[in-house]
């Protein structure tokens, strides 16, 4: 089941895009994102030192040969201070502990929105700053965010066969809470449905984890061997001479921009993860089809 969602997370791995599931209660939301370190590739050997000395910092000890990136899953009733570092002595928060794997938030509508804006420096520079009068400490904080939220107060907006309670007052000022901004730094908007009874039963079973790993590795490993870095961190300029796309391509792309209003930055976030899928199937450039996908599963929110 989900396999929309499964695709989106796959996608996410290859790439290191950020992503935001919408969805109402009980359809696997939280279980999707806790599956995301099993398929993202190991740590190479800077990326293990470095994560364990954030970690020393944090009087959390981890062995400098642990390969799995962290995953991080702060509730949200988390601090800012919690969240980014803090403290008279600033020690590393969440996002520094997620450093080089997953930061994910669940129930993100129920986080602070003070909270959430803390997130717009790390997740633009790969880093925190925590200035005191007598210093200013840096902590490398450059993480993939996962995000999960219902469509609304009760969950419910949209449900297939549970009515929504909420008011179109009571939604917008829900959503609201998630500026504009952080939603558009997220990559992957992806709706998760519920999964009807019939195709509970009819169910096959899945890809295994190793499977899926595998192939995340292979594009992963294109992506360092062109360029240095995972696609979600690419300049602009290097995006340009890396992501050739096919006129079709371009014109599908224009064509969003204009009916979507989209920001520079939006296109420039959808063109990576076209990106990443073309990695994923082995292609040199971007065609039709690997920009489809991108724009569909960049939902919007309205």
């Amino acid at each position: 089941g989900q396999m929309q969602a499964r695709r989106a997370l796959e996608i996410a791995a290859a790439g290191g895009h950020h992503l935001l599931m919408i969805g109402p209660p009980g359809v696997g939301k939280s279980m999707l994102a806790a599956r995301l370190p099993g398929i993202l590739p190991p740590l190479d050997e800077a990326a293990r030192i470095e994560v364990a000395r954030i970690y020393s910092v944090a009087g959390e000890p981890r062995s400098p040969l642990a390969a799995d990136p962290p995953f991080r899953a702060p509730h949200h009733t988390a601090s800012d201070a919690a969240l980014i570092g803090g403290g008279a002595a600033p020690r590393p928060g969440e996002a520094s502990l997620a450093h080089e794997g997953v930061l994910f938030l669940d129930e993100l509508a129920e986080f602070s929105p003070r909270v959430l804006e803390t997130l717009r420096q790390p997740l633009e520079t790969g880093e925190v700053r925590i200035a005191r009068a007598a210093m200013s400490v840096r902590f490398p904080a450059r993480f993939q965010l996962v995000a999960a939220m219902n469509p609304c107060p009760c969950g419910y907006l949209g449900h297939p066969s549970r009515p929504c309670r909420c008011g179109p007052a009571q939604i917008r000022r829900y959503r609201a809470r998630v500026s504009g901004p952080l939603l558009d730094r997220m990559d992957l908007r992806i709706f998760v449905s519920p999964v009807d009874r019939e195709e509970l039963v009819r169910m096959q079973p899945g890809e295994p984890s190793a499977t899926v790993r595998a192939r995340v590795a292979e594009a992963r490993a294109r992506q360092i061997a062109r360029q240095g870095v995972p696609n979600a961190r690419l300049a602009p300029a290097m995006l340009k001479k890396v992501a050739a796309m096919a006129p079709e391509a371009v014109k599908l792309l224009e064509q969003a921009q204009a009916r979507l209003a989209l920001s520079a930055r939006a296109v420039h976030r959808i063109v990576r993860v076209a990106r990443t899928i073309a990695d994923l199937e082995g292609e040199p450039g971007i065609g039709a089809r690997q920009m489809a996908e991108a724009l569909a599963l960049r939902g919007e929110l309205d």
